[in-house]
């Protein structure tokens, strides 16, 4: 079985995801300077993982840090968090990680700089491992969802890949097959980065799960024609009131799913939802490179100096969301009050 990302050796060590699906190809990360260029660069992506990944950055970096007096370590460690926060905008588990490192700091304040590095590993190192755990739990809590022979379409990457292990969207469909149901799953290939057709695709059919690849603009035939039951994608980040920023195309997906009273169902952890934001108009929506849209794979399929435009996320309001799945149970109906539960543990 293939590992996203991992701790080894004082290192970070990550599956290229730009190389998936014609080679398996691993990175090893020695410094955070090289884990943030990773995250921007889409070697790793995937809010779960890029939360993984945030945080096995700042404990390599607090590892290299050479002051030995907590002022001097806690200004160096400063950099190295603000370093990791301009890496991706949307994300909020990015941000989420990095706060959680930074407590390590704030909750110990007595411990020795040396104390604290190996605070700080072992930190990175259990928000991976939970990772995993949550998202075991998540699946649990939505496989009643899937009905067995249910046809499921997903949109992106919300898999192993996207996390730590196991994954959102997808493990709720592992979660599914595991209890016994019979499963098939329709994966869009998600333009411009091709995360359905090049990673949802290749895990997918790496677990030897029934899949099919399909053009994102064929979605709306598929469902018209009775070939889709449902559809279960994952998020980017989650406002206080339901709404769902995920990959871009994933709110034309809900809209034609709401047209086909088909339910639009959203996998994710309680890291995901970000209280502070009253609603999806509030959430930054970060606008990727051209070349994304002009080239694929290196190659030009558009015309020199042509205008374009590419942001990576959309916002799917809450109302065409059917129900939200969490490590912690699963909100339907009034968002606020259940996603507020959620996320303090109530």
């Amino acid at each position: 079985m293939f590992k996203t990302i991992e701790w080894r050796k004082n290192s970070v060590v990550m599956i290229d995801q730009r190389a998936l699906p014609t080679e398996e190809r691993y990175l090893t990360y020695k410094n955070y300077t090289g884990v943030a260029k990773a995250i921007r660069d889409m070697v790793v992506r995937g809010a779960p993982a890029i939360g993984v990944a945030a945080a096995m950055g700042i404990a390599l970096g607090a590892l290299k840090i050479r002051e030995k007096d907590r002022r001097g370590f806690k200004s160096q460690f400063k950099k190295i968090c603000k370093a990791m926060a301009e890496t991706r905008p949307t994300a909020v588990n990015l941000f989420w990680a990095i706060e959680k490192m930074k407590k390590v700091l704030s909750n110990n304040p007595r411990l020795s700089v040396k104390e604290l590095k190996e605070r700080l590993v072992d930190e990175a190192v259990t928000i991976y491992s939970e990772d995993i755990d949550i998202n075991v739990r998540m699946g649990r809590n939505g496989r009643r969802f899937i009905k067995n022979g249910t046809s499921v379409l997903t949109h992106c990457n919300a898999g192993a890949l996207a996390t730590a292990g196991y994954g959102t969207a997808l493990g709720v469909i592992r979660a599914a097959i595991e209890e016994g149901k019979s499963v098939k799953v329709f994966v869009d290939e998600t333009r411009p980065f091709l995360q359905g057709s090049r990673l949802t695709a290749w895990e997918l059919k790496k677990d030897g799960i029934d899949t099919t690849l399909i053009a994102d603009n064929m979605a709306g035939y598929m469902m018209k024609k009775g070939f889709i039951n449902c559809i279960i994608v994952g998020a980017d980040r989650i406002a206080a009131n339901g709404d769902v920023a995920n990959k871009i195309g994933t709110y034309s997906v809900a809209v034609l799913a709401k047209q086909h009273k088909i339910p639009f169902y959203v996998a994710a952890p309680t890291s995901t939802i970000d209280l502070n934001i009253k609603n999806g108009d509030q959430i930054p929506i970060e606008e990727r490179n051209a070349n994304e849209i002009t080239h694929i794979k290196g190659i030009r399929i558009a015309p020199k100096n042509i205008n374009v435009k590419n942001p990576a996320f959309d916002v799917t309001p809450n109302r065409l969301v059917a129900a939200i799945i969490t490590e912690n149970g699963v909100a339907r109906g009034d968002y606020q009050k259940r996603l507020k539960k959620f996320v303090n543990g109530n």
